[in-house]
């Protein structure tokens, strides 16, 4: 069998093969560690399914899930981020509300973005949504004083709609290009007047959205559904990346990891037991969580809540000082541990 020879440094284009192309991580939505496909309303600043996060300037005035509504998605996908407006919100002029996506900068790090001869990008997504118009979002710097607005059409009520938008790449600005927030991301949802931008051009500015865009929140019951979310270096969209699902869960893992039932061994003290977790993938920084969201399960009884005391990118350290117990006993640990952006 002949084999087809590429010169190193370039793709073969026939054998479908990738490196990494889509730097959108869960951009088909299968990975939600955090709910398990249960609703949430954000009354704040929250991380929903895997990766995506809201941006919101008020409480409650949408909520996320995974497959909400229980619509078929477009062809070549299973599921998709959900959201519905929860009541007829007219954003003042500095509000803004978005679903956003925070790019690491080692994954954009490539296109050069802050200099002369900076990438072009291209998005491409799905999208469906019970209105219709002109929608925008933006893509921004970490500390968001770089933005391109962008629009995009949705011309028929409740069905899916694939767009794609190509972006040249920012020649001034700073991005950062380590293990910090690279590129914003952000799909509004609702966005002032003094947040919008022009849509199509680069602005020393924080803007999240393209000036008049739709607002979704602005109408309550109103649905925005988005799957197969797509960002590539180049002018062109290209086929959706698909990448296995242990793929994907671990690149999510490296940003939030959720611990079920996870089985510490025997206690290793008998006063204070504690137990080492050993994380599936290295982290992007040292991870935490909230205390309230963490128990210690002891021979199948639940034993309290554990506090996590010392944690790495490649190790947590976990402890429970509410019990005496046998060297014999067997613990594991629920939690959910993050190094989000």
């Amino acid at each position: 069998m002949a084999l087809t020879q590429v010169a190193p440094g370039l793709l073969d284009t026939t054998a479908q093969y990738y490196s990494f192309k889509n730097r959108i991580i869960n951009g088909a939505m299968m990975i939600d560690q955090r709910n398990a496909g249960a609703s949430v309303t954000p009354s704040s600043d929250a991380y929903t399914l895997d990766r995506w996060t809201t941006w919101t300037y008020a409480a409650s005035k949408f909520s996320v899930q995974q497959n909400a509504g229980s619509v078929t998605p477009p062809t070549g996908f299973v599921n998709y981020l959900g959201i519905t407006s929860t009541s007829a919100y007219s954003v003042p002029t500095g509000e803004g509300f978005a679903m956003m996506q925070k790019i690491e900068g080692y994954n954009m790090a490539d296109l050069g973005w802050g200099a002369v001869g900076a990438s072009s990008v291209t998005l491409s997504f799905w999208v469906r949504s019970s209105l219709t118009g002109t929608f925008g979002g933006a893509l921004n710097n970490s500390a968001q004083t770089r933005s391109y607005p962008f629009s995009y059409a949705i011309n028929s009520a409740n069905t899916w709609e694939y767009k794609t938008v190509t972006i040249a790449g920012d020649t001034t600005g700073t991005w950062l290009t380590t293990n910090g927030a690279g590129i914003l991301l952000k799909f509004g949802l609702g966005v002032g007047a003094t947040l919008s931008g022009t849509a199509g051009t680069w602005a020393g500015a924080n803007y999240a959205s393209a000036t008049g865009a739709t607002s979704v929140v602005g109408t309550n019951g109103a649905t925005f559904y988005i799957t197969g979310v797509q960002l590539e270096k180049g002018s062109t969209a290209t086929s959706f990346d698909y990448r296995p699902y242990g793929t994907e869960l671990a690149l999510c893992q490296r940003y939030c990891f959720r611990a079920t039932s996870y089985d510490l061994g025997r206690a290793q003290d008998t006063t204070y037991p504690y137990g080492v977790l050993r994380l599936p993938v290295t982290m992007r920084a040292s991870a935490s969580y909230t205390a309230s969201s963490g128990t210690f399960t002891v021979n199948s009884g639940n034993a309290g809540v554990v506090a996590l005391v010392f944690s790495s990118v490649d190790t947590a350290f976990f402890y429970n000082s509410s019990s005496n117990w046998t060297a014999t006993a067997f613990v594991q640990v629920s939690a959910t541990l993050t190094a989000e952006l």
